[in-house]
Order: C-alpha cells, then sequence, then structure tokens
C-alpha cells in the first residue's frame, strides 16, 4: 500500500487508561494538617510575584503574550507536524481544582468540565471518563460553562477562575463552540478578566448574559453584567456598580426570562497575607432585574437582607426549577459564611433560612472561596452548600445534617467549587472540587471517582536519579505525591497540605526531603513511609515564602539549602541547620524572602541566591561572604538562579512579571557569575518565566517553563521557539532534568506532569527545528485524546525507500492493530486513529522502520 507524505488514515485508535476509584482521602493527610476555621489562606502569592513592585499589571498583558506566542510559531513555521513530542506522565489517579460542571440538558450522557488552569474536558459517558476538547487555545483558566438549552451542541465558556484565590489566572473573555467542543471562537469580552456565570435565555438563545468579576487586584471598568443579544457577536453592559464591584453569581427565573438576579461582589485583593478586608464592601449586594437587565434594583435591609454596612461579601444564588418563586442566596462577611437568606416571593422579602447556623460548622475562614449554593432541579427540599464540606439539607435549607468534610468521606475530596445535576435522575449528582470530579448516585450520600481529569497544580518537581522512573511532586491541594514505576495512574501522597519542593537524596532514594506550605520540613529515611521534622536550628520567626526553597547540593546529598530572609545550611542531612548569610532582603514588600537558591554542579563553594525584592546574590567562598549581583537587572520578583552545570562562572537568572509601566526581560545570563548580565529574552513574549534548566549535554540549549507552556532555546538565548507538541500552554512552574536518562520533566500548574526526550531535540541552528538522523517517532496528539488522535513520524534523508511497519500492542503485549506496512521515501508522515471498537486503557504503538524500532504509548479517555 503506497501513500504520499502527510497522508492521513483512519484506523483503530487507542486507548487511555480509566483508573480504579480509591480513597482519596485516606491516603490525604491535610486532614491532620490542616485546621478548618484556623487554616490560613495562601497570601497573593501568585499576584505578588507577577506583579511586584507596582503590584498592577497591563490587563491586556496575557493577550498580547498568546499573539505573542502565536506569531513566534507563524513566523518559526513550527506547528504540530514538525515538533518532538511531550509524553503525558500523570497523575491520572489524583485529580486537581475544578472550576465548573455542566450536563448537556437534552443529552446527559454529556458532561462538561472545566479545570481551574487545565481547560474544558468532556465527557461522553455521564462523566465516567473525560477528554480535553479547549487545547488548541491559548488560555486554560475556566470560570464557568453554560450550554445552549435549546441547541445543545453551542455551547460557551467563560475563562479565568472566578474565585478570587491566589492562583486565580485571568482570561480573555467568552469562548463559544458550534460543534459540541470541537473548535472554539473567541467571541469577546477579553478584558473582563474572569467570569463568574453565564446565563443562556432559555427562551431566546440568544440573549446570553455573562457576570464578568473583573480583575482581582485592580480597580477597572470590566466588570458586572454584560449581555449579548445576538449569541455572543456583541456585547452591551447591562449593569455596573463600581471599578471593585465585579459580578460572581447570575440566576434567570425558569419561567420568566425577563427576571435575573445578579449578584455583586466588591473585592480587590491587596498584597499580603491577610485578605479578609478587602473581600467586602457597601457595594457588594443582590441586585434584580424585571426587564431582560435594561435596569436593575438593589435589594438589602427593606427587603430582609443584610444592610450595605455589615461587611457583605461574595453571595451565592440559587433558583429552584419546579418552585421559580423560591431563590436562595448564601452570604459572605469577606472571610467567613455569615448566613443563608431565602425568599418565596422573587425577592421582595426574604428571611434566614438557615436559622441554626449549621453551614458555618462546615465552612472555612475563606468562605469567599466557595461561595455556592445549589437546589435540586427535581426536588427542592434538597439543597447543597459548597464550602470546604459538601453540605446537604433535606428541608429547604433548614438544616444541613449532612456534611461531609475533613472527617475522611471515601472518594470525596474537600473544598468545593461546582455541583451538577443529572437532568432526569434526581440523585445522579457530580461534584466539583479540589480534588477533581466526584460522582454520587444517591443524592450526595455517597460518592465515587471512576475517573481523574489530569489537571493537577504542580509548584515544584524532583526526580530519583538512581531510578529513572520515579518522579516527585508538590501540588496545589493534592499534598506531596509521587509515582515510583513512572505510571500515570499508580501516583500515591506521601505526605499532607500543600505541597513544595522535594528532595530526593541522590546517594539513597529512600531518604526524602519534602515540605509544606511555608517552609514546614521533613525528612523521611524509608521511602516516604515515615516524617520527622527537619527545622532544627532554623529561626522560626524568620519570613519564609509560600513556596520555601530547599535545595541540596548536587555534588554532597548531606548538604541542603533553605531560604527564609537568609539562607541556612545542613551538613548532616537536615540533623541540624546554621544560618550562613545575613538578611538578603532589603525591604518589606511582598514577603521579604528568599525565593531561590542554587548551588553549582561544578564547584561547590559557589552558591547563588534570588529573593522576591529582585536581589540576586552570590558567595563564591562556601557562604563566608556574599555579594549582591542585582546591578543592571529589573526590579521583579526573581524565580530562578541557575548555574551551568559546565562552566562555573556562567549562570542565569529568570524573573516574574507582567508589564505595567514598561516591558521589562525575564531572562539573563552571565560569564562571570553575576558581575555583569546580558539580556536574552529576545522574542520571547512578554510573560513571567517560572523555571530554567539547562542541557548537560548541549551547551548553550536552554528550556523555560512561564505562564504559556514551555520554551527552548538552541542558541544561548539569542532566539526562543515552543518546545515540543502535545504541551498545552500551560503554566509551567518547574522543569528538571534526569542527568542519565535524558529526559525534561515539566511540572505544569494545571495540566500535571508531561517528559519529553531531549535526545529528540536538536536545532538545524538555521531555523531551529528538529533534525532528523535515522527517524523520528513523536508523541501522538492529542494525548490523552477521545475519539481521534494523530501519530506523525519522520524519515530521515535517504537514497532508498525504507521498509515502514506500525503496529499498536496491548499492556501484555498481545498486537492490537498492525497500522502500517510499506516502504516509503524520507519525509514526513501522520496518521489519524478512530477510536472503533477499542476499550479504555494503555496501548504502546511501536514503529521499525529497517533494523530499528521505536516505541509509544498512547491514551484515550472515553
Amino acid at each position: 500500500m503506497k501513500f504520499t507524505q502527510s497522508a492521513f488514515f483512519a484506523t483503530a485508535l487507542l486507548s487511555f487508561v480509566i483508573i480504579n476509584s480509591i480513597d482519596f482521602r485516606t491516603n490525604n493527610s491535610k486532614s491532620i494538617i490542616k485546621s478548618k476555621k484556623f487554616d490560613n489562606y495562601p497570601s497573593d502569592w501568585a499576584w505578588i510575584q507577577r506583579t511586584y513592585p507596582f503590584y498592577k499589571a497591563d490587563p491586556n498583558v496575557y493577550l498580547e503574550a498568546i499573539n505573542e506566542r502565536n506569531k513566534m510559531l507563524s513566523e518559526a513555521g513550527i506547528n504540530k507536524s514538525n515538533e518532538a513530542g511531550w509524553e503525558f506522565a500523570g497523575p491520572l489517579n489524583i485529580g486537581g481544582r475544578i472550576s465548573d460542571i455542566e450536563f448537556n440538558p437534552l443529552n446527559p450522557e454529556i458532561v462538561y468540565a472545566g479545570a481551574a488552569t487545565g481547560g474544558v474536558f468532556k465527557s461522553t459517558d455521564t462523566g465516567v471518563t473525560w477528554f480535553p476538547v479547549f487545547d488548541d487555545q491559548a488560555i486554560l483558566p475556566i470560570g464557568d460553562i453554560s450550554i445552549d438549552p435549546v441547541n445543545p451542541d453551542i455551547i460557551y465558556v467563560g475563562t479565568g477562575e472566578a474565585n478570587g484565590g491566589h492562583n486565580n489566572f485571568p482570561g480573555a473573555g467568552v469562548f463559544k463552540s458550534t460543534d459540541a467542543g470541537n473548535t472554539w471562537e473567541n467571541v469577546g469580552l477579553k478584558s473582563t478578566a474572569h467570569i463568574g456565570r453565564i446565563i443562556v435565555d432559555h427562551s431566546n438563545p440568544e440573549n446570553i448574559y455573562a457576570a464578568a468579576v473583573g480583575s482581582n487586584f485592580d480597580t477597572s471598568t470590566d466588570r458586572g453584567v454584560y449581555k449579548s443579544t445576538n449569541g455572543g457577536i456583541t456585547w452591551t453592559k447591562s449593569l455596573f456598580v463600581s471599578d471593585s464591584t465585579g459580578a460572581i453569581d447570575l440566576i434567570m427565573v425558569p419561567n420568566d426570562p425577563s427576571t435575573l438576579f445578579a449578584a455583586m461582589w466588591e473585592r480587590v485583593r491587596r498584597p499580603g497575607r491577610g485578605q479578609s478586608e478587602s473581600s467586602y464592601g457597601p457595594t457588594s449586594g443582590i441586585f434584580k432585574s424585571t426587564d431582560y437587565g435594561a435596569t436593575w434594583v438593589k435589594l438589602g435591609v427593606d427587603e430582609g437582607l443584610p444592610a450595605d454596612d455589615s461587611q457583605v461579601g461574595r453571595i451565592g444564588l440559587a433558583i429552584s426549577n419546579t418552585e421559580p418563586f423560591s431563590i436562595l442566596a448564601m452570604y459572605t462577611n469577606g472571610g467567613e459564611y455569615s448566613g443563608l437568606y431565602k425568599s418565596e416571593n422573587l425577592g421582595s422579602t426574604w428571611a434566614q433560612a438557615d436559622p441554626g447556623f449549621h453551614i458555618y460548622d462546615g465552612s472555612a475562614n475563606f468562605s469567599w472561596y466557595f461561595g455556592q449554593i445549589r437546589v435540586n432541579p427535581h426536588d427542592p427540599s434538597f439543597v447543597y452548600a459548597l464550602d470546604v464540606s459538601f453540605m446537604r439539607s433535606s428541608d429547604g435549607g433548614n438544616s444541613f445534617p449532612l456534611q461531609l468534610g475533613y472527617s475522611g468521606v471515601p472518594h470525596l475530596h474537600v473544598d468545593h467549587h461546582a455541583l451538577a445535576f443529572h437532568p432526569n435522575d434526581p440523585n445522579y449528582i457530580i461534584s466539583g472540587n479540589d480534588g477533581g470530579i466526584n460522582i454520587s448516585a444517591d443524592n450526595g450520600i455517597t460518592w465515587s471517582q471512576p475517573a481523574y481529569l489530569p489537571v493537577t497544580q504542580f509548584y515544584e518537581i524532583a526526580l530519583d536519579f538512581n531510578n529513572p522512573e520515579r518522579l516527585y511532586g508538590g501540588t496545589q491541594d493534592n499534598s506531596t505525591m509521587r509515582t515510583k514505576t513512572g505510571g500515570i495512574d499508580d501516583w500515591e501522597i506521601i505526605m499532607g497540605g500543600d505541597g513544595f519542593y522535594v528532595n530526593v537524596d541522590f546517594t539513597n532514594p529512600e531518604i526524602i526531603y519534602a515540605e509544606w506550605q511555608w517552609g514546614n520540613l521533613y525528612k523521611s529515611t524509608d521511602g516516604g513511609i515515615n516524617w520527622e521534622w527537619a527545622r532544627s536550628g532554623i529561626n522560626l520567626s524568620d519570613p519564609t515564602n509560600w513556596s520555601t526553597p530547599v535545595i541540596m547540593d548536587p555534588n554532597n546529598s548531606q548538604t541542603l539549602y533553605y531560604g527564609t530572609n537568609r539562607i541556612y545550611r545542613t551538613t548532616n542531612g537536615a540533623g541540624s541547620w546554621n544560618s550562613i548569610s545575613s538578611k538578603l532582603t532589603t525591604s518589606n514588600s511582598g514577603l521579604g524572602t528568599i525565593t531561590t537558591i542554587n548551588v553549582s554542579p561544578v564547584n561547590s563553594r559557589v552558591i547563588y541566591a534570588g529573593t522576591d525584592d529582585s536581589h540576586v546574590w552570590v558567595s563564591s567562598d562556601s557562604s563566608s561572604t556574599w555579594q549582591n549581583i542585582s546591578n543592571d537587572l529589573p526590579e521583579r520578583w526573581v524565580t530562578r538562579v541557575i548555574p551551568d552545570p559546565n562552566e562555573e562562572s556562567k549562570v542565569y537568572v529568570t524573573f516574574s512579571g507582567l508589564k505595567w509601566n514598561d516591558p521589562q526581560p525575564h531572562i539573563f545570563k552571565s560569564y562571570n557569575m553575576g558581575m555583569t548580565w546580558n539580556d536574552i529574552s529576545s522574542n520571547l513574549p512578554d510573560i513571567p518565566i517560572n523555571a530554567l534548566a539547562v542541557d548537560n549535554h548541549k551547551p548553550g540549549q536552554l528550556y523555560i517553563g512561564t505562564d504559556l507552556g514551555a520554551f527552548v532555546s538552541y542558541n544561548d538565548g539569542e532566539s526562543w521557539t515552543v518546545l515540543g507538541e502535545g504541551l498545552p500552554a500551560v503554566p509551567v512552574y518547574d522543569l528538571k532534568i534526569h542527568p542519565t536518562e535524558n529526559y525534561l520533566a515539566a511540572g505544569t500548574h494545571g495540566r500535571s506532569m508531561y517528559k519529553i526526550d531531549l535526545n529528540n531535540v536538536t536545532s538545524t541552528g538555521s531555523n531551529d527545528k528538529i533534525v532528523v538522523q535515522k527517524f523520528e517517532f513523536f508523541q501522538n496528539y492529542p494525548n490523552p485524546f477521545n475519539p481521534t488522535t494523530t501519530i506523525k513520524f519522520v524519515l530521515g534523508e535517504s537514497e532508498t525507500e525504507n521498509a515502514v511497519i506500525l503496529k499498536v500492542y496491548d499492556t501484555l503485549g498481545k498486537e492490537v492493530a498492525e497500522l502500517l506496512n510499506d516502504n516509503l521515501k524520507s519525509g514526513t508522515y501522520e496518521v489519524v486513529f478512530k477510536s472503533d471498537n477499542i476499550t479504555s486503557g494503555i496501548y504502546f504503538y511501536r514503529l521499525r522502520v529497517n533494523d530499528d524500532s521505536k516505541t509509544r504509548k498512547m491514551i484515550l479517555i472515553r
């Protein structure tokens, strides 16, 4: 069988593993470490580092960066068909934060879920398995999903998570699909930053309403309720209260689409650890319209609701489909839950629905992070409050006897943000929380987790140098975790809390150092089974960073460094610590902490550090003296200082930062230990750089992780291009290279972990494309996938045709299909697979070219 270059074939599809349900809570020691009422929510860590020192950012900066990234791809002539491929590394048995879930109202087999920073996923089996449908977009934080009730192939997605947390990334407005999620178009509101809710008028689906929260951290007029009368083509502002008051929730009366209620939230966060003072205000409240949003009236104390001066914060709204005159409103006071109010007459009068204050028992001291109430559309006596705990009332909200929280509920994570109801089955509900997707078939009493979405938010990752299959990482909401086999569905939590830095002893991998938030460091000597406190000698009154840097000397595993506002060192494996520097931060801006530490692999006497107030330091005499080497560097939060692995005097530094007054470079290099610096940002988008890795074998080959994915330079920063195919434009927080296996691992903040084989990443020196020696075999894209995916391979230059065989095998080695058996000329080839009659699971596809072969793994989610 002959075919031409870039020919496409439709044959059998390979599949994605479906994981068995596991008991997440039994492994999550969050219940031990974190106290509900006294758990300090993280400071505005993500925003501070991106906006220091102005604490402001151009509202269009991400949109501009997206355009720059797309332009880079276009100018370089690089696309998915000629780049090396990323491989998904897991986890699939531990999830991440879900922001919204919606059932197709006419076909409940179809469900959509939005992830906080991971895009949109689709299920065609009532939420049991999922696959991504939004990865081609360059902005993945999701606020809300809404489906046209008349034509459910029309879907609206509001981007920018709206919960207001420290790592809630902004979006780019509203996206629309008219083909059930296969393709998307941006339809406006690009400057609204965060979308809290989208409502489609069931009587006239051309009428769309969007609740825009606006920027979390700055005043802006791009907030409030917007309306479109032409399916999103154009928008007009329907309700505007103030430049610091956004719309967080919105409901429409089921039998009267002219009547709407909007929850407005006055909230502009300020840098620092205590935020409750800016999470409420007199302009917060419920507004009502009876003329399709043309005019609005604020409801308040005269109707029985809290007064404007009573610290009104976030409000969640719900309305009953079967009792359309009945409305519920859950209030917070800027911090805690402050009351549930109910109206039986479309908002004319209100009364306390939870007089016993039962919801408070299952809430947190940062209830504004959740703040949602739901009513079962089939039976209004069932009311659900979403907070740290999942709470259910069976008497219309008067009491909440079912509270599922930290006590350890099988298959139900804490911290709830979304709840969806099966349109035909009153007992089938799906919860979206910080652990992913949970399903209940008995109206919330028991839960299962049949599949996890690959949306884990990693902060830092680590590799076991002796066991290259072992991957480690610290995550938001899901603790410190690892895989011991390299599998994608067998990750395990080894320490609770939110996880950050992890270090594995390269002489004894049973010794592991891991921390939870604010630098709470522990050590295990039995492979992560038991842990002991490991901060003896560190002054506990020192300020620490949310992600406190803890690193191991690459030449001596007994020596580690720990950063507060100064540097500590241990030479006995954390048995004791000693301060080796004075205070290295020079202001109280931000948190006044060290953000990064590194030791030269060439000479352990050379130590570098960077701070959140823009200072870079070096000691070249094993800490006896420290020199500030920040001259000519921007006043930005330092994210990494990375010494070159082969040249003692060469070092790189990266910065966070979003444009405000003037654009600033984000990466520099020095040939003289930082005495002078050279800007090597070149053609990079103006976007924060979070991570940097320097190739061990190819001098001048650099890899960076940014808020918009990973980039590579083949010429020491003279030019950059997007690295690889298969990795969405998701924030990449950490990069690590395995020294013997030569793969690069990327810890993403929203799409779990990926790996790429660096042996396949080589430049021609002219246009930064991949050099093909004999043949290159790439990861299928997308992966995970459903229902189709593409395999690409490139045959190097040859005077004769190549004997090419492409086959598929299951995990037992049984041949599933022979996809190709032909003689082919040099060139690029693609094969498209269709998932007919292939069960879910892991499969391997092997390409044999003449006498050589390569194998890759494919995964299908149905």
